[in-house]
């Protein structure tokens, strides 16, 4: 029987492929859980058009990612600390703490898209990645400054 993936299943394919598969395993197996459907002329063109439609919304997502990515790529974040001998820090600047200032400068990021791989813990200017989309990855400019 021949079958369209609506997702993908592990040694058998990818969501969208058409595969051939014993009839039980597709009876009992692929169209009960919706992994698949039958591949039929009406599905065929219902395929098509759900590709089309992904591609048109990861088009979109891509644009307002990037977007996204020109104005972070204009902040520049200042944070005021108090620090000791060496210009050390008497604390640090976490991921948390630019998520939250770049949340009051109007941008909405979680502060696990803040790719700051260890605590800043000196004065300094550092470029911080923020990962926007995978494939979409500005930096932004973080001021350490005495107090």
């Amino acid at each position: 029987m021949d079958v369209i993936l609506r997702q993908d299943v592990e040694k058998l394919g990818l969501a969208g492929e058409l595969v051939s598969v014993k009839d039980g395993y597709a009876r009992n197996y692929l169209l009960p859980r919706g992994l698949a459907y039958v591949a039929t002329d009406a599905n065929r063109r219902r395929l098509d058009a759900e590709q089309q439609q992904r591609t048109r919304r990861a088009a979109v997502e891509l644009a307002g990612a990037r977007d996204l990515a020109v104005r972070l790529e204009t902040v520049s974040l200042s944070f005021t600390m108090k620090a000791g001998e060496g210009d050390k820090l008497f604390g640090s600047v976490t991921s948390a703490d630019i998520a939250e200032r770049l949340e009051g400068e109007g941008f909405h990021l979680d502060k696990r898209a803040v790719e700051l791989k260890e605590p800043i813990k000196a004065l300094g200017v550092y470029k911080v990645p923020v990962n926007v989309r995978t494939d979409v990855k500005p930096e932004i400019r973080v001021w350490v400054v005495k107090e």
